[in-house]
């Protein structure tokens, strides 16, 4: 099952901007942030900080925290 971690592509729709303005502001490939975009990979948590800034929302709202596994044993 794929696992649509983040929410990157839904982000950039609401402030009505394109992978390829945030590749430019992040100073990455355009496919790198379309692969980001379609949850075929993930950036690392410093570059989900950096996005977060440039699309000026919260981490948390670029991240789906239901989708991530579970670790470790429930309290």
């Amino acid at each position: 099952m794929e696992r649509k971690i983040n929410r990157i592509k839904v982000v950039l729709v609401e402030k009505g901007r394109t992978n390829k303005w945030l590749a430019e502001r992040v100073g990455k490939d355009p496919a790198t942030v379309s692969k980001w975009c379609t949850n075929a990979a993930q950036p690392t948590i410093e570059m989900l900080m950096q996005i977060s800034k440039i699309l000026d929302t919260s981490l948390d709202s670029l991240v789906r925290f239901e989708e991530l596994p579970k670790i470790g044993k429930e309290l």
